[in-house]
């Protein structure tokens, strides 16, 4: 299923545990149109544009205050690369809001954002213009592998095989049909439900072959 999906489903950003960031040097009324490949091994694919702004959606993994070893994504004094954007500069956290300054000279494809050397490199939604939707994500339906082996096979459910979250997706996603199939990046492959919600159909990883 990975191999198929990885060939036939275009690319998306989503950000399925939100946190806000926010960019102290960005104009408060700007608006830029991002161009983001359709699929990046596949050129002939296209590709499609993405609000970017002041305030936008990342992932709340994608901060640490005091980022332990190996870190390499946002942290008081570091840079890393918004992907298909700017390099930014964290400042760091302030009610639960992050901030971070940009380097006007570092768009993605422009000549000056090759002199930026960073290790992270981090997806994001425009805060203004992202499209809020449930995205379910499941997980094995029991926890053992012979369910009712050694007690009641009720108990061998595994609580965490549907988790359900309110995502910020980007806004082309307002759009998809039912059935229409992609990758969200960095989470794997989703498709769209008839009630407007994306389903999780399988991670990039298998993190069961263990």
């Amino acid at each position: 299923m990975r191999d198929d999906l990885n060939e036939v489903a275009p690319r998306r950003m989503a950000v399925l545990d939100p946190r806000k960031l926010v960019l102290d040097n960005y104009p408060a009324d700007k608006v830029e149109q991002m161009e983001l490949p359709n699929h990046p091994q596949k050129p002939e694919s296209g590709k499609r544009e993405a609000p970017f702004g002041r305030e936008l959606w990342i992932e709340r993994e994608d901060f640490q205050e005091q980022p332990e070893k190996g870190y390499f994504r946002l942290y008081p004094g570091n840079d890393v690369r918004l992907r298909f954007g700017y390099v930014v500069k964290c400042i760091g956290i302030k009610d639960g809001v992050v901030h971070a300054t940009y380097y006007p000279d570092s768009r993605s494809g422009t000549p000056g954002a090759d002199k930026y050397k960073v290790k992270g490199n981090i997806h994001w939604t425009s805060a203004r213009h992202a499209h809020a939707a449930e995205v379910r994500l499941y997980d094995r339906l029991f926890k053992v592998p012979e369910p009712g082996a050694e007690r009641e096979y009720l108990q061998d459910l595994n609580p965490a095989s549907m988790t359900a979250v309110q995502a910020q997706l980007e806004p082309s996603l307002a759009g998809a049909q039912p059935e229409e199939r992609f990758q969200f990046e960095r989470h794997g492959y989703f498709v769209r439900d008839r009630d407007g919600g994306f389903n999780r159909t399988v991670t990039l990883r298998d993190s069961w072959k263990k």
